[in-house]
């Protein structure tokens, strides 16, 4: 593969061109703030209120990344992640923690669940996304063909 092909194939991976991100958070404001930032940048957004639908929906679409709130009602974000880390139909889909929690003991521990980054709150719209670009190229997945 040449250079230019090798750069062409980076860039295709981190684009947001067919891509799905779950967007899991309580929290009505931050939820749609990261979702229609994604939406703009060109991601296919869903978006659930707890754990428990967080895993519903990653199972039902098999969205590309998953941003997931820790503190979540019903089902806990750590909860949640471990579910679905452990369920061969979703263990692959990568996971950011995007929460609250800023002590070091709870990146260890979202790490120790599955989750793939870990990110704090408040963090910015480009912040986000510049994670979630990191995290599609290191998985190294590929949009869906049209």
């Amino acid at each position: 593969m040449s250079p230019s092909e090798m750069a062409e194939s980076e860039a295709e991976a981190s684009s947001p061109e067919g891509r799905k991100v779950l967007v899991v958070d309580d929290y009505d404001d931050a939820r749609e703030m990261y979702a229609e930032y994604l939406e703009y940048l060109g991601y296919e957004v869903q978006t659930a209120r707890d754990g428990r639908e967080a895993v519903e929906r990653a199972r039902e679409s098999h969205p590309d990344v998953i941003l997931m709130d820790l503190s979540l009602p019903v089902l806990s974000g750590w909860d949640a992640t471990q579910q679905l880390k452990t369920d061969e139909a979703t263990r692959d889909i990568p996971v950011m923690a995007l929460t609250g929690h800023v002590f070091e003991p709870s990146s260890e521990r979202a790490r120790e669940v599955g989750c793939d980054a870990f990110v704090t709150k408040p963090a910015l719209p480009d912040t986000v996304a510049s994670h979630i670009q990191a995290l599609l190229k290191k998985t190294g997945s590929k949009p869906p063909s049209r």
